[in-house]
Formats: C-alpha cells, sequence, structure tokens
C-alpha cells in the first residue's frame, strides 16, 4: 500500500532530524538526493544559463524542442542539483522533454529577489536559445513551486512570451503563514511546520512584505496564466496553499488540475524510487505537460 510506503520514508526522516546549522541541513537536503542513482540512460550536460548555473538531462525519450525548466525545492535556503537530479531526470522521461535545472543563488546569502532574478534568466535563456515558449513547462517544487509561478508573472510584466504549462508541485505561495492547513496538518508532516517556514520566509524576504505577489503568488492577478498542474500530498501544511491557489487561479478562468494525493506528505516525488505514488504521480506530471505541449 502507498500509505506503507511512505511511512518507511517517514521513519527514516524521524530517524534523521533536521540540524540546527544551516550548512548542515544543506548537506541533509543533498543527501536525500544523492542516494538515489541515476538510470544508465540519463545524460546529464551542465551549462550556464545566462549566468546561472544549471544542468540539462535527457533520457531516450526527449522529443522534439520540448524543454521542461525547473526550479527546485529547498525553503529558498536550501536545495541543489544534487537533491533533485534523480526526480528532474525521471519528469523528464514521462514528459518526452529535455530538462533543464537551475541552480538559482539561496538565501540567506542571497534573499529575494535574488533567486527570481536567476529564475527569469534560466528562462529567457531557453527563449534565447530558440525554444519555442509553448514547448517550455515551468515546473517548480515546494519553494520552487512559487517561484516558478513568480517567474511567470515577471515573464508577463516584462512582456515575455509565457511557457506552455506550469507543473507546480507541493508548491510554497504564501510566505504570509495564513493557510489553516498549517495547523490542521501539523501533526501529520514530518517536514514542514509552521515555525520553521516562519523563519525560512524571514530568511529569504530579508525585510520585504510577505504578500507581495512576486513572493506569495497567492495574492497575485492570476488572470491569463498558462494551465497549471497542482500535485499536493493531503499530509502537508502546505496543502492549503495549493487548495487556495487552485481557487484563485479558477476564479480568472486559468485552467488548472489540483489533485490530491492521499498519504503523501511533502515533496514525496523525491522517494520515487521507493514509493510507487511518487512514480504514479511523476507519470502524472509527464502526461500532462505532453497534452499540453504537444497541443500548443
Amino acid at each position: 500500500m502507498p500509505s506503507s510506503e511512505i511511512d518507511v520514508i517517514r521513519a527514516r526522516l524521524a530517524a534523521h532530524p533536521r540540524p540546527v546549522d544551516l550548512a548542515a541541513r544543506r548537506a541533509r537536503i543533498d543527501g536525500l538526493g544523492a542516494g538515489y542513482l541515476l538510470p544508465p540512460d540519463v545524460v546529464v550536460e551542465p551549462v550556464d544559463a545566462h549566468g546561472v548555473p544549471a544542468e540539462w538531462t535527457s533520457t531516450p525519450a526527449a522529443s522534439g524542442g520540448r524543454v521542461l525548466l525547473f526550479l527546485h525545492g529547498g525553503g529558498y535556503v536550501s536545495g541543489s542539483l544534487t537533491s533533485h537530479r534523480h526526480m528532474v531526470a525521471q519528469a523528464g522521461r514521462e514528459a518526452g522533454a529535455r530538462t533543464l535545472a537551475l541552480d538559482y543563488q539561496l538565501a540567506p546569502e542571497h534573499p529575494f529577489p535574488a533567486a527570481l532574478e536567476d529564475a527569469l534568466s534560466g528562462y529567457r535563456f531557453l527563449l534565447d536559445a530558440g525554444i519555442a515558449p509553448t514547448q517550455i513547462a515551468l515546473s517548480g517544487e515546494s519553494a520552487g513551486g512559487g517561484l516558478a509561478l513568480a517567474t511567470v508573472l515577471s515573464s508577463r510584466e516584462a512582456g515575455l512570451p509565457l511557457p506552455g504549462c506550469l507543473w507546480l508541485s507541493s508548491p510554497w505561495t504564501d510566505l504570509a503563514l495564513t493557510g489553516a492547513s498549517l495547523e490542521t496538518k501539523a501533526a501529520v508532516d514530518p517536514l514542514l511546520s509552521r515555525a520553521y517556514l516562519a523563519e525560512l520566509a524571514g530568511l529569504y524576504l530579508n525585510g520585504a512584505d510577505a504578500r507581495v505577489a512576486l513572493v506569495s503568488p497567492i495574492y497575485a492577478d492570476l488572470a491569463g496564466l498558462p494551465p497549471m498542474l497542482i500535485q499536493v500530498g493531503s499530509a502537508e501544511t502546505l496543502l492549503d496553499d495549493a487548495v487556495r491557489l487552485a481557487a484563485a487561479a479558477g476564479a480568472v478562468d486559468v485552467s488548472v488540475h489540483l489533485a490530491i494525493w492521499p498519504h503523501m506528505i511533502h515533496a514525496w516525488h523525491l522517494f520515487y524510487q521507493e514509493v510507487s505514488d511518487g512514480q504514479r504521480s511523476l507519470a502524472e506530471a509527464g502526461a500532462f505537460i505532453r497534452a499540453h505541449l504537444d497541443g500548443a
């Protein structure tokens, strides 16, 4: 059963609690991904994306000009190419796309808007390389999900063509922390608490207003955004960030598919090699991306 598979991950996380030291926290999340091997048919190629360290991955399933641009999670203070490489490669396989993952700058050394500027540079890199915007899926997990939305909003402000679709997994969209699930799911979420999220928000914001749309896209005018797939686990304190985002986008006629995965914890896609619902959720994302990019 999926719930028993995720319980194995819960036990592992409980046995290795989050350290206090920031460097140790970063090493911990990198370790979560580094423990999974890449399949031998995955090709990895480092690249400079307009000044942002980045990484292409591809598999034999990649076809045409389809590209999945991915922004990792980690609360804006951790996460890297290393932590998410295995999952990004699998997402690309499912989508039949090359993937470009960005190693954007992290807080507190580089607070808002550094990550957003890097993400926008990465998107411009693809456009300047001749990738049709209708063949780009912009995606992100957790903080990366909020960052992906902010990147689309920034692109709209800059007059850039928008990507073909958005895939957001466990997105953090409200740094003001007003979602009710921060309390109602506190007992079942093994990764994110209100106190920890408040700490992360403070490091990233560095004095900025938490309700600014480019920080917390839940407060943005979402009209005209591309179709989006939002995936979230039922055991997440960020559940309401996803549900309220879907409602806000749908209310202004954005095409939205909200998928709430029972029993799943925050960022369960990372564990797809051990959790069958992780594999299935990546397949769902891949099918969504194929449908929207191929139909463009």
